[in-house]
C-alpha cells in the first residue's frame, strides 16, 4: 500500500512539471505586439523583442527607425492585424511559433497593403515563461535588410490660381527671393553687413545673430534670413551688401496687392492644429493652406493632391523595391467674373478712404468688384509678416484688415426705393398725391417726445410727391411713407428683396436685416423708411436689391463663378410689378439727371445714370451729432450692364453723400471709356 502512494505521488509531481513547463498561449501577445504597433507605441514594441534581437538593435535604432520612417511617408489609418489561428500555432523545431500578419496604411504615395510573417520564441524573464518577437528589418517592410533605407519623394501638386473674367490672375503660382547668408562669405566679423541688411528688411540684428548662431549652421550654409518678394525695390540694394545672397523659391503671388486683398484672402503655412483636424484629407506639415477670402473658400478645389513614390534602396542607393507610388493632381482653377479693370479703378478712387463698394452687371447678376478700402497686401501673410508689421495693421484706426463688404450697415437713403417699392405694392403709397410738409423738422405729435424726424435741405415746395421725394431725398416724406405701411407690411415688403436670409452667393455675407422684434416704437419704423434706424444691408445685396428696378420686378442672384453663356438666376421672381419697377427707376433716373436731383453734381456726359445716394448718421442717442457714412448706388439706364454701390466712411466734414457720387461716376467714365462691357 505505502508502494502504491509513493508511485502515486511522484506520478503527480511529475504531472505538475510538465504543467509549469508549458508556454503560455502565444495568440494575446502577438496581438498585444500588433496593438502596438498599429498605436505606432515602438518603445513598447521594443521591450516585447527576443534577446537575440535586442542583440541585433538599440532601443534608440529601432524606436528611431521606425519613427523617421513612418513620419517620412506619413503614415496614417494604421491598420495592423495578426491572423490568429483557430488552434494554437505548432513550434517548430527550434521551438518557434510563426504568425502571419497584414498591415494596412495610406501614406503619401497612397496605400501601402501586403501580407508578411513574423516569428516569436518562448523565453523565461523573471523566472516567467512568455512570447518575444523574433524582429528583423523585413518587419518594416518586406524585402528590407539591414543597411536598407526608405526613400521618399514628394511630388507637391500645384496649387489652382485664382482668374479674373479676362485670364489675369489675382492669386497665381509665382517666384520669391529667399535672402540669406554664407557665414564664410561675410567681409570680416560680418557685423556692416548684418546692420545693413537688418536695416533694409527692417529687423533687427539680433534676429540675424540668432540665425547664424544655430546649431546645424556650417561656414558654406546658407543661412535663410527673410522672403521679400521677386519684384520687392528693396532686392536690387539688398544683393550689394557683402556676403548676402539670394535663393528664388516658389510662393504664392498676389499680382493686385491691396486692391483685392479682401477678396483674394491668402494662403500661409498651415498649422499644427488644423495638420490634426486636416491629416486624413492627405494634408502634409509643409502644406499651405487658405486663410481668408477666396482661397479659404475654394480650398478644397484649389488645394489639389500632392502624390509621392516610397522605396527601398540599398547602402549603394540602388532600388530595390516600390513600395507605392501616386501621380499628384494639380488643383483647378477658378475663374471669376470679376474684372479687375474695374475692381482697380473702383479702389483707386477709394484708395484715400475707408469704405468698401461692389459692382454688378444687374441684368446677369454676375459680381464684377467687391471692393475694400483700406486694403493689405497679402503677399507679406504668404512671406511672412513680421509681428512689427501686423501689429500696425491690426492697430490701424482705418481697420485695413477688416472686411467691410461682408458686413452690414445702415444703409441710410438709398434704402428709400425700396421704401416706395413697398408702398406701391401694398396700396399704402399714392405716388401723384401731393403731401404737405413745411419746415426743415417734422414730428408726428407730442406722444414723440424729443423725436423728430429731419430734412437734410429744406425743399423749396412744400407739396412733395414721390418723385421730388425721391429727387430731394426727403427724409420726413419717406418716414411719413413707412408709418402709413407699417410694421408688418414694412418687414414683409423687405423679406421679399431678400432680407432675413442668407443671400445666394458662393462667400460668407453678414445677412440684410429688418425684423419687426427690432422695429420697437414708431419712431423707429418712421426712421426705417429713410435707412436708418433698425435696417442694415450689405454693400452687394444693396447692389442686388436694385436689380428688380431694372427686370421688371425680379431679384437676381448675385454670381460670382464665369459661365460660358451667363444667364440670370433669379433670386425671388415678381419681387414687385413692372409698373411699379418702371416708375422707380424713373424716379432714380431724375436724382441723377435731373440738376435739382441729389447724384446730380457732377454731370457725367455719355452715359444717362439712374441712382440713389444716401447718408446714415451713426450715433448712440437722440440730439448728438454722430459720424455719417455716404452711399451713392448707380447703374446706367441706358444699357445697365454695370451697376456699382458704394459706401465712404466718417463723410461728415466732406459733403455727405455727394463726396460719393464724384467717385463713383468717375469708375464709369473710365471703365466704359476703357472696355465697355460684354
Amino acid at each position: 500500500m505505502r508502494h502504491k502512494i509513493e508511485i502515486l505521488c511522484i506520478a503527480f509531481i511529475f504531472i505538475m512539471i510538465a504543467g509549469c513547463s508549458e508556454s503560455p498561449n502565444p495568440d494575446p501577445r502577438i496581438t498585444e505586439y500588433m496593438k502596438n504597433w498599429e498605436s505606432m507605441k515602438f518603445d513598447n514594441m521594443y521591450s516585447m523583442l527576443s534577446d537575440k534581437s535586442k542583440k541585433e538593435t538599440t532601443k534608440d535604432e529601432f524606436v528611431n527607425k521606425y519613427t523617421a520612417i513612418y513620419d517620412g511617408i506619413n503614415a496614417r489609418n494604421i491598420s495592423i492585424k495578426p491572423v490568429i489561428p483557430k488552434k494554437e500555432p505548432e513550434t517548430d523545431r527550434n521551438g518557434n511559433v510563426t504568425y502571419t500578419y497584414i498591415v494596412k496604411m495610406d501614406t503619401l504615395a497612397g496605400p501601402i497593403q501586403y501580407k508578411h510573417k513574423i516569428k516569436m520564441e518562448s523565453q523565461e524573464k523573471d523566472n516567467k515563461e512568455n512570447w518575444f518577437v523574433n524582429w528583423d528589418h523585413s518587419q518594416i517592410f518586406p524585402g528590407m535588410e539591414k543597411g536598407d533605407k526608405v526613400r521618399v519623394q514628394t511630388n507637391k501638386a500645384k496649387r489652382g490660381e485664382i482668374f479674373d473674367r479676362n485670364g489675369k490672375g489675382l492669386a497665381v503660382n509665382g517666384m520669391a527671393q529667399r535672402i540669406g547668408i554664407v557665414p564664410q562669405d561675410l567681409p570680416g566679423n560680418g557685423d556692416d553687413s548684418k546692420q545693413q541688411l537688418a536695416k533694409e528688411l527692417d529687423i533687427e540684428k539680433k534676429r540675424i545673430d540668432k540665425a547664424l548662431n544655430a546649431s546645424w549652421v556650417k561656414p558654406e550654409s546658407f543661412v535663410p534670413i527673410k522672403t521679400i518678394a521677386k519684384d520687392d525695390p528693396r532686392l536690387e540694394k539688398i544683393l550689394k551688401i557683402k556676403g548676402i545672397s539670394s535663393q528664388s523659391l516658389e510662393t504664392r503671388v498676389y499680382p493686385y496687392k491691396e486692391a483685392a486683398s479682401h477678396l483674394t484672402g491668402f494662403v500661409q503655412p498651415i498649422m499644427a492644429e488644423e495638420l490634426e483636424k486636416l491629416e486624413s484629407e492627405g494634408y502634409q506639415s509643409t502644406d499651405v493652406i487658405g486663410k481668408r477670402g477666396l482661397e479659404k473658400f475654394y480650398e478644397k478645389q484649389l488645394r489639389g493632391k500632392s502624390g509621392g513614390t516610397i522605396r527601398i534602396v540599398d547602402k549603394a542607393e540602388n532600388e530595390k523595391r516600390v513600395l507605392a507610388k501616386k501621380e499628384a493632381v494639380d488643383g483647378k482653377p477658378v475663374t471669376l467674373n470679376v474684372d479687375m479693370n474695374l475692381q482697380r479703378n473702383l479702389y483707386k478712387q477709394m484708395k484715400k478712404d475707408t469704405g468698401t463698394a461692389s459692382a454688378i452687371n444687374p441684368l446677369t447678376g454676375e459680381v464684377l468688384a467687391l471692393v475694400n478700402s483700406p486694403g493689405f497686401d497679402p503677399n507679406d501673410f504668404v512671406l511672412g509678416i513680421h509681428s512689427s508689421r501686423y501689429q500696425q495693421l491690426e492697430k490701424n484706426s482705418k481697420q485695413p484688415l477688416l472686411n467691410r463688404f461682408a458686413y452690414t450697415f445702415a444703409p441710410g437713403s438709398t434704402f428709400k426705393p425700396i421704401t416706395a417699392a413697398i408702398g406701391l405694392e401694398t396700396h399704402k403709397l399714392n405716388p401723384n398725391k401731393e403731401v404737405k410738409i413745411s419746415g426743415k423738422k417734422w414730428q408726428k405729435d407730442e406722444s414723440w417726445d424729443k423725436k423728430f424726424v429731419t430734412r437734410v435741405t429744406e425743399i423749396p415746395s412744400v407739396n412733395v410727391d414721390l418723385e421730388k421725394a425721391m429727387i430731394y431725398s426727403d427724409n420726413i416724406y419717406f418716414a411719413q411713407a413707412a408709418l402709413a405701411i407699417g410694421k408688418q407690411e414694412m418687414v414683409k415688403g423687405a423679406e421679399k428683396f431678400g432680407f432675413n436670409e442668407d443671400m445666394p452667393f458662393d462667400l460668407d455675407f453678414e445677412n440684410s436685416s429688418l425684423t419687426k422684434e427690432a422695429i420697437d416704437s414708431e419712431g423707429m419704423l418712421a426712421d426705417t423708411g429713410y435707412g436708418q434706424g433698425r435696417v442694415e444691408m450689405n454693400i452687394l445685396h444693396l447692389g442686388i436689391s436694385y436689380t428688380p428696378f431694372i427686370n421688371d420686378g425680379d431679384l437676381i442672384a448675385p454670381k460670382l463663378i464665369k459661365e460660358e453663356n451667363p444667364k440670370p438666376k433669379v433670386w425671388k421672381e415678381n419681387v414687385i410689378s413692372p409698373e411699379t419697377a418702371t416708375r422707380i427707376r424713373s424716379s432714380l433716373v431724375k436724382v441723377v439727371e435731373d440738376e435739382r436731383g441729389t447724384g446730380y453734381d457732377p454731370p457725367l456726359e455719355g452715359n444717362m445714370l439712374a441712382g440713389k445716394t444716401g447718408t446714415a448718421e451713426l450715433k448712440s442717442k437722440v440730439g448728438e451729432k454722430g459720424k455719417e457714412n455716404g452711399w451713392f448706388v448707380a447703374f446706367d439706364q441706358k444699357q445697365p450692364k454695370l451697376l456699382i454701390s458704394m459706401m465712404i466712411e466718417d463723410v461728415q466734414d466732406k459733403d455727405g453723400s455727394h463726396y460719393v457720387v464724384p467717385k463713383v461716376k468717375k469708375t464709369f467714365k473710365t471703365y466704359m471709356k476703357e472696355k465697355p462691357l460684354r
